[in-house]
C-alpha cells in the first residue's frame, strides 16, 4: 500500500465502524425482502469482490463468457457502466452482434469486453433489473453475466463469486473508510465461492496461505486459483503478435488501472526493458494534453516504443502517437475443478440458500 493511502486509511478508520453497520444493515433488508430482490428465469452468475479496486474481474468475466458460449449457453454480460455517460435504463453496448457504444459512453470495461466478445451482448444500466430483463426478453439470452454483482443484491443470484488477487489479497483487512474492504468480512458467508486471480511464482505461496484462511473460516465453500496461460505482446498498428518481446528495445509503459504493480509484474515476466513505468488513477481518461505529455515523457527517457494495458487501449484506440504502440494482453485459464463447478451448478438449476450475517 502507497504511504499516502495508507495515510487516508488511518484519517477514516474511526468512521470503519459506521460504514460496516450501514452495510451489514443493508444486507440484512436484502435478506428479509424488504429491499426487493427481483427473479430471472435464467440462471444468473454474479462475479464481484470485498475490496475496492482491481481484483482481475474482467479477464474472468472473458473466460467465463466464452467458455458458456463454447458448452453452448448464450450469456449476456450485465454491467453497472461505471463513468460511461450512456444515461438509459438499458444502454446496449453490444448485442452480440454490432458494437453501438464507445468506450465514453459505455465505460470502459464494458467497452472492452463488447470488443473482446463476439456473439456474447454486453448491456449497462444503474438498476441492473432492466438490462438483465431486456437480454433475456428481448436478446433470447439464457444465462447472465452480472459484472461486479457482489454488492448488488437486487437480482438473485444461482452463483455469488468473490475473487481476490493474489498481490493485494484483502488489503489491510479493514472496512472503507480506515481500508479496502467494501463489506465486513462476514458479508463472505453470503457468496457461493471464491476465486483467487493473478497468481505468479512471485505470490503463490501467500495466494496458497491465503486459499487455506478461506477454507478454515469458510469450510463450505470452494476456492478456485487461475493462472496465466500465456502473455502476448500486440502491435496496435496491425494487431500483429510480437513473437520475440525482448526485440522492443527501451519500452515506456503507462497504465491507469486499480492494480498497476500487477501489470508492472507481467511486464518483467516478458524479459522487456523498461526505460520509465507511469500510472495514472484507475480509470483516468487520455485528452489530448495528457497523450501529448505522456509522449514526451517517453521520448525524454530514450524510450523507443509504447506499452500499455487492454483496457487503456480501448481508450486510445482512435489516436495517432509519435510512436509505435504496443498492448499486453494476457490469458488466464482457471483450475479445471471450476470449470466443473460452474456447469454442475448451473446446469442443476440450485440457488444457493441466503445465509443470515
Amino acid at each position: 500500500m502507497n504511504s499516502k493511502l495508507d495515510f487516508l486509511f488511518s484519517l477514516g478508520r474511526p468512521l470503519s465502524p459506521v460504514y460496516a453497520s450501514l452495510m451489514a444493515l443493508r444486507a440484512f433488508l436484502y435478506r428479509k425482502n424488504i429491499l426487493k430482490i427481483h427473479s430471472l428465469p435464467v440462471p444468473v452468475i454474479s462475479i464481484g469482490n470485498l475490496t475496492m479496486g482491481g481484483s482481475g474481474k474482467t479477464p474472468v468475466i472473458q473466460w467465463l463468457a466464452k467458455h458458456l458460449q463454447k458448452e453452448g449457453y448464450r450469456p449476456a454480460v450485465i454491467s453497472r457502466g461505471y463513468r460511461g455517460k450512456a444515461g438509459n435504463k438499458v444502454n446496449i453496448v453490444s448485442d452480440g452482434k454490432k458494437v453501438h457504444l464507445n468506450q465514453h459512453e459505455a465505460g470502459d470495461e464494458p467497452y472492452m469486453l463488447a470488443c473482446s466478445l463476439d456473439g456474447i451482448p454486453v448491456i449497462t444500466g444503474k438498476k441492473r433489473i432492466h438490462p438483465c430483463q431486456y437480454a433475456v426478453n428481448e436478446l433470447n439470452v439464457d444465462i447472465i453475466l452480472l459484472d461486479d454483482g457482489f454488492q448488488h443484491m437486487a437480482v438473485k443470484r444461482q452463483l455469488d463469486l468473490v475473487l481476490f488477487n493474489a498481490t493485494t489479497l484483502a488489503g489491510n483487512s479493514r472496512v472503507f473508510p480506515g481500508g479496502e474492504l467494501r463489506e465486513p468480512v462476514q458479508a463472505l458467508k453470503r457468496c457461493s465461492g471464491f476465486m483467487i486471480t493473478g497468481i505468479s511464482d512471485d505470490n503463490k505461496n501467500r495466494a496458497d496461505r491465503f486459499s487455506e484462511l478461506l477454507s478454515t473460516r469458510f469450510p463450505d465453500k470452494p476456492v478456485f486459483q487461475t493462472y496465466l496461460t500465456g502473455i502476448e505482446i500486440i502491435s496496435a498498428d496491425d494487431n500483429r503478435v510480437v513473437s520475440d518481446p525482448t526485440s522492443l528495445d527501451s519500452v515506456f509503459a503507462f497504465c491507469a488501472i486499480a492494480n498497476p504493480t500487477r501489470f508492472r509484474h507481467t511486464i518483467e515476466q516478458t524479459g522487456i526493458l523498461l526505460t520509465s513505468f507511469k500510472t495514472f488513477r484507475d480509470h483516468s481518461r487520455y485528452d489530448g494534453q495528457r497523450l501529448n505529455c505522456l509522449c514526451q515523457s517517453a521520448q525524454n527517457t530514450g524510450a523507443t516504443s509504447l506499452l500499455t494495458t487492454e483496457k487503456d487501449f480501448v481508450k486510445i484506440a482512435d489516436q495517432q502517437l509519435p510512436l509505435p504502440l504496443y498492448v499486453l494482453r494476457i490469458r488466464l485459464e482457471p483450475e479445471e475443478g471450476f470449470k466443473k463447478f460452474i456447469l454442475d451448478t448451473v446446469s442443476s438449476g440450485k440457488n444457493p440458500e441466503q445465509v443470515e450475517t
